[in-house]
Order: C-alpha cells, then structure tokens, then sequence
C-alpha cells in the first residue's frame, strides 16, 4: 500500500511556555517562602509555602478538567502503521521502554511519521521488528499521542497481517516534545521572578531589625582600655603596659562596669593581668551574689604575689583571680600557672588567705 504523506500537525507551544513561566514562580516562590519562615521561624511564611503549592495543583486541575473532558469524549482513531525503527531505552523491569518510529497511515487522512515511547513486556517484544504492521490508535486533535494496540479487533489484526505501507517521509513528530531553550529559559525566569517577589513582599520579617528583646550591647573604648556590657556579663581589656595589679587600676574597671548607679548583683567576678570578666545575675531574679564593688582591692596584688612565691610553682607565667559569691560568701581563688605545674590559694571576701594547694 502506497501512503502519501501530508503537513504534520504542530503543537500549540504558547500555553505550553505560559504554564511553564507560572510554574517556575510558584515553584520559586513557595520554596522561598516555606525556607525563609523556617529560618527566621515566622508562620506568615511557611504557611504560604506550603499553601501556594497546593493551591496551584487545585487551580490546574479545575482549569484543565473541561479540556481533559473534552478530549476524553472524542473517539480514538484507529490506523495501521509500518515500525521503520525500534530501541530498548532502559529498564530492568518485565515492562522495558521501546522508542518506536512508526509511518502512520490513516484510511481517511494523509500519513504522517511519528516518533512515540512505549513500554513492552519482555515476552511480546519479538513480536516488534522493523518494517513490520501494527495496529495504532491516537486522538484525531493529536496524533502524536499514537499507542500501539496490544490486541487489536480481529478484523484490524487480519488488515495487518496482509498490510504492505511504504514509509512516509518526515518531520518526524514526538509524543513528548521538548520543551526547547525558550521554555526552559522561561520557567527559570518565572522561579527567579518568584523569589525575588517573595523576598521583596516580605523583607521586613527577612531583613528588619532584630527584635528578640536583647539588651543593646555598648562598648567604650580608648588608647588605653575598652569597656564591653552586656546584660549578662561586663569586660573590661587594658591596654599595652597596664596591669590589674597596678594601684586603683582594678577599683576603677570594676567601677566603670557598675557605674550610673547599677546596683545588680555579680556571681563571679574574674581577674587577670589585662581582663576584668563580671557575669551579673539575671535582672529581677533573685539569686545568690555579691556587690562586685565590695572586692578587697587592695589585698589582690598582695594575694597575687603570695600565689606566685608560696605555692612552689617554678617560673610563673600566668595568674587568675575569681571572685565567686554563688553559694552565699564571697570567696577569691587565685591560680598560678607556670613550668612546674599550677598552684592555688582562696581567701575570704576580706583577702585573708585560709588554704594552699600546689601541683
């Protein structure tokens, strides 16, 4: 049988490119949205993530349900074709995807050639080899959505059982086209557009100030020393050439982390040759402390210097005094450390040296 080949159909790519830019902002957005409100833990985002979605597959599938009716009350047409081709593409299944090249020769239509992925059950798959007939269905609005029939009628598997069709010239259709550049570049389009809609919509959660509720955190420094407050803790660092030990010099760091009449409370108080540490109590909370004002200043150096000569630590390096008052009483704790190990000595909140211990 001689076939004659007509101008293929041609898909209708503009509401296929359309759907794919509104799918890449909705995909863009929601992601967006549903990350951002994780990280910065607001429900105004993360409910939209998941919502948005959703509501995108519920407005497809109400807007595409009358063309899906439409198209599913047209009978198919049936046609014999001749198989010019055939690949296994993959599979490890009993079902393996076939890429078919079928010439398509309907009784009423000029023919056409199609290019069609089908799957095949391993058994019935040398039933399939070039140039022979088969039985083809496909919707008349789209005959590149051709099937092979499996078990056709009795009357259409005796036509091609004695069937003779010529191949019909291309363009070969495809059952699936690609989208191409534009459509790809579109649908990236559309993602970017919708983060950047949802970064924009909602900056001020994103981008604002935060507004946890903690304390400003000043910070007063000079050539000399730099001054750090928090509410939990206050530092005092001193400058090159200047120690703690140095007459009034730990007095007027203490005062300077308590000063415009803050009367909080410190639980430990710790002191080295060039950082002053106070961890204050919580505000309103009451705890056990102390009055960081209340240190013995003029007995550290003094206790100091007895770590470092009567505790049996050779060549000292390093020392640390900590003032604690969480149990109730203040209690200073001087550490040296040096090549012969470390050494301690505690005196009360007087200064008065009540143990040694050295390592």
């Amino acid at each position: 049988m001689k076939i004659t080949a007509g101008a293929p159909p041609t898909h209708s790519t503009p509401a296929d490119l359309a759907l794919g830019f509104l799918t890449g902002g909705v995909i863009g957005a929601s992601l967006t949205a549903f990350i951002s409100g994780c990280v910065v833990e607001k429900a105004s985002l993360i409910v939209p993530g998941l919502v948005l979605p959703a509501a995108y597959g519920l407005l497809f599938f109400l807007c595409t349900l009358p063309r899906r009716a439409r198209e599913a009350a047209v009978a198919p047409r049936t046609a014999l074709a001749v198989i010019e081709s055939l690949e296994a593409v993959g599979g490890e299944t009993s079902d393996v995807p076939v890429r078919f090249e079928l010439s398509v020769a309907p009784d009423d239509a000029p023919a056409f050639r199609v290019e069609i992925r089908q799957d095949v059950n391993l058994v019935e798959l040398p039933d399939y080899r070039p140039r022979g007939v088969v039985v083809v269905e496909y919707p008349p609005d789209r005959p590149w959505k051709v099937r092979i029939v499996k078990r056709p009628t009795p009357k259409w598997e005796e036509r091609a059982a004695g069937a003779r069709l010529d191949s019909a010239p291309g363009p070969v259709m495809k059952s699936d086209p690609p989208a191409g550049c534009a459509g790809g570049l579109l649908t990236l389009l559309g993602l970017l557009l919708g983060t950047a809609a949802v970064l924009l919509l909602f900056r001020a959660d994103l981008f604002g100030p935060d507004e946890s509720g903690a304390s400003p955190r000043p910070s007063v420094s000079s050539s000399s020393s730099t001054t750090t407050v928090t509410s939990a803790t206050g530092t005092v660092t001193l400058g090159p050439g200047q120690s703690m030990l140095d007459q009034g010099e730990l007095r007027k760091a203490v005062e300077s982390l308590t000063q415009g009449g803050d009367k909080r409370r410190a639980l430990t108080v710790v002191v080295q040759d060039h950082l002053l540490t106070v961890v204050f109590s919580p505000t309103g909370v009451k705890t056990a402390g102390f009055d960081p004002r209340s240190l013995p200043y003029d007995r550290v150096p003094a206790l100091v210097e007895k770590a470092r000569t009567t505790l049996g630590v050779d060549s000292p390096r390093s020392w640390q005094l900590t003032a604690d008052g969480v149990t109730g009483s203040l209690t200073l704790r001087v550490v040296v450390t040096g090549d012969g190990g470390t050494g301690t000595l505690e005196a009360d909140g007087r200064g008065k040296v009540m143990r040694r211990s050295g390592s």
